[in-house]
């Protein structure tokens, strides 16, 4: 009986097979999984070459993460599981680094006013967001923000479709509720 090749064994099967010395092996999970992990990249970052670079340290993260890969899910959900979390992180990151300078002048930018309008409404939403349940802010977060199907939401935050339905639906309703505000300052205007 001949020796399957790496492209006929499971994930699992090539897991063992790299936690007992043959790294090499990691190579086939890396070719299975990239477009899984680049389409994490490309939604959250919207750039290829950020996506690529993002994927390569996702899957560093999981090799170096892989013994702690227990099977209790698949390993595709596992990944995509560490990919979501250092997309979040490296926003986070992103997020806390950038700051506009109010005195930088930008040719065809938008006037004093739109500008102050734009970031009272941003710190409204911000602040509405992280009022949230953590579950709702997640699964609101990944549906309109990164356009990420229930099911690829799912997979990622390993929720049920119906249950991330729920929180979307919740926290529409209750950002709806905490930004009326905003749409009745603006009818002032």
């Amino acid at each position: 009986m001949r020796e399957k090749s790496l492209a006929e064994l499971a994930d699992e099967e090539i897991i063992t097979r790299v936690l007992d010395g043959d790294t090499e092996a990691f190579s086939e999970l890396v070719r299975r999984h990239t477009w899984r992990v680049k389409r994490i990249g490309l939604s959250f970052f919207r750039d290829t070459e950020e996506a690529e670079d993002f994927t390569q340290d996702v899957f560093v993260k999981a090799y170096l993460a892989l013994a702690g890969f227990k099977g209790h899910a698949k390993f595709s959900t596992w990944l995509l599981r560490i990919a979501y979390n250092a997309a979040i992180n490296a926003k986070q990151r992103r997020r806390d680094a950038f700051r506009l300078d109010p005195e930088m002048e930008i040719e065809g930018a938008p006037g004093e006013d739109e500008l102050h309008l734009r970031a009272e409404t941003a710190r409204a939403v911000r602040a509405a967001m992280a009022e949230l349940p953590e579950r709702q802010a997640v699964c609101i977060e990944l549906y309109f923000f990164y356009d990420l199907p229930y099911a690829e939401i799912a997979e990622i935050t390993g929720f049920p479709v119906n249950t991330i339905k729920s929180h979307v639906f919740r926290a529409k309703k209750l950002l709806r509720e905490r930004l009326s505000h905003l749409k009745e300052a603006d009818c002032a205007l």
